[in-house]
């Protein structure tokens, strides 16, 4: 017996056996886990599974297609550059991004710098309006509380102070709206291309693999990345600059978008025409909810399909957050297989190369005849969802408006991609020639006429130019595959 310990020899003995049996019970795994009985590989996840359809989009299986013209047309100064390419599959919104879904982007920008101002002292001064610290009270970066409503009807001074600040007076009507110019979003990402290229290595010795070559361990290695801020007068400046590699941090870019849609596109665009009442109403009337948005750049729709990623993780919760590919704008070959529903020998999305169906009706929203808007039942374009869907389930994939693509526009087209999810993807630098700030822009509009909305062709645009034309939808991709489903 151990002096003072109130432990017999046979006590002992029994605690020992105790717990030798419990640590072997603690390793002995359920079937399916790392340390399974039998030790039969099984493999360290034992139930397969399968990804929820996104709200709005529809799955595009993986395939294969020809992609670009297989027919040269000398008439139109088209040349046959099809390339045999194979994607991966993708869920796709199966319409294009409507004025109505994208001005829920634009009033949460809005209402976050609204909450902003309510917890600012110089405004609102409730700090209820954002989290400080959590559930055990210790201090964390600060948010914003979105399930703090806003005043909207009966607001004090204070708060009717901030929602004012996000308005302005028009000049000449003296109506009272929203202010464009303030709403700029912020978002940050993580560059995993160029955190991958082995050239981009932290550690010198990864960089080179051939063991014949002495690695230079000072070697100082340069990295080019985007950030942001707001100046003294309110105004979002955007750099590229160039640094030395010294870690991770090093490839998380940040961008300042200002979001709204520039409505001017409609007089812009077209000249000595009265398209007076598209500018003033097509965006902001409810009466264009269900149209898709346009007058957003590259740039702005790139900044949309960040905030959905980010509004997708909030609702959802950080656990749930972390299990999502991010939305994303669509690569010009995902675009083309979707389009045209994944076979070589479709133009368009569906198995005719007609405009038109056996009863005389039009397949999609273009300009039918020279001069001629109207004959399709349309001007301009048109609710989403108006025609016919495609196999896969995907709206207006030819017509009624063009789309942006993550694609950078060369001449070259496919032939410089691999033929495995093909892309090419440039994100140019502020200092860049603008003449190499093109992306590709897939499926013609309603001002196109029949051989423009082929999904084969391809158009191209400044990632900064908003037009009456252009809209976009995103996508995301698929992630593996249950055992039910292929």
């Amino acid at each position: 017996m151990i002096k003072g310990s109130g432990f017999s020899d046979n006590m002992k003995k029994s605690i020992f056996t105790a717990v030798s049996a419990l640590l072997i019970l603690s390793s002995c795994g359920k079937p399916g886990g790392a340390g399974s009985v039998g030790g039969e590989l099984v493999g360290a996840g034992g139930s397969s599974w399968a990804e929820p359809a996104p709200f709005g989009m529809v799955l595009v299986s993986r395939g294969h297609i020809a992609m670009g013209p297989s027919d040269s047309d000398s008439l139109w100064g088209q040349i046959a550059s099809a390339k045999g390419i194979s994607v991966d599959a993708f869920w796709m919104d199966d319409t294009e991004i409507t004025n109505s879904e994208y001005k829920q982007f634009v009033y949460w920008v809005r209402d976050s710098i609204i909450r902003e101002r309510l917890a600012d002292p110089s405004f609102g001064n409730d700090e209820t309006y954002k989290i400080t610290e959590d559930r055990y009270g210790d201090p964390v970066k600060p948010y914003l509380n979105w399930k703090k409503a806003i005043p909207w009807k009966r607001p004090d001074e204070f708060a009717e102070a901030a929602l004012l600040s996000v308005t302005k007076v028009n000049p000449i009507t003296g109506e009272r709206g929203i202010d464009p110019e303030q709403l700029n979003f912020k978002y940050e990402w993580f560059d995993h291309t160029e955190a991958a290229k082995r050239h981009n290595r932290l550690n010198p010795s990864q960089r080179v693999l051939n063991t014949d070559i002495v690695v230079d361990p000072n070697e100082m290695v340069m990295i080019s990345k985007d950030t942001a801020f707001i100046d003294e007068n309110g105004k979002p400046v955007n750099l590229t600059i160039n640094r030395p590699l010294s870690s991770l941090f090093d490839f998380v870019n940040t961008k300042i978008v200002n979001i709204y849609p520039d409505t001017t596109v409609w007089v812009n665009d077209f000249n000595n025409a009265y398209n007076e009442p598209y500018m003033r109403m097509y965006f902001s009337h409810p009466g264009y909810n269900d149209y898709p948005v346009v007058g957003v750049t590259w740039e702005q729709a790139t900044a949309f399909c960040e905030w959905r990623t980010m509004f997708y993780k909030m609702g959802i919760g950080a656990r749930g957050g972390r299990d999502i590919e991010p939305f994303r704008l669509p690569t010009e070959a995902e675009w083309e297989f979707a389009a045209r529903s994944g076979r070589s020998e479709n133009k368009y999305p569906w198995d005719s190369e007609e405009t038109q169906s056996e009863k005389g009706c039009f397949l999609a929203n273009f300009k039918p005849g020279e001069g001629n808007y109207t004959k399709d039942g349309n001007l301009i374009s048109s609710r989403v969802g108006t025609y016919a869907p495609n196999v896969f389930g995907l709206y207006d994939m030819a017509g009624n408006v063009s789309e942006w693509t993550s694609t950078q526009y060369t001449e070259a087209g496919s032939k410089e991609m691999s033929d495995m999810n093909p892309e090419n993807r440039y994100n140019a630098a502020i200092e860049d020639p603008y003449a190499i700030k093109k992306k590709v822009v897939k499926g013609g509009s309603w001002k196109d006429v029949g051989r423009f909305i082929r999904g084969d062709m391809r158009e191209a645009e400044f990632q900064n130019q908003p037009r009456s034309y252009i809209g976009f939808r995103c996508v995301r991709t698929q992630i593996g595959f249950s055992k039910s489903k292929k």
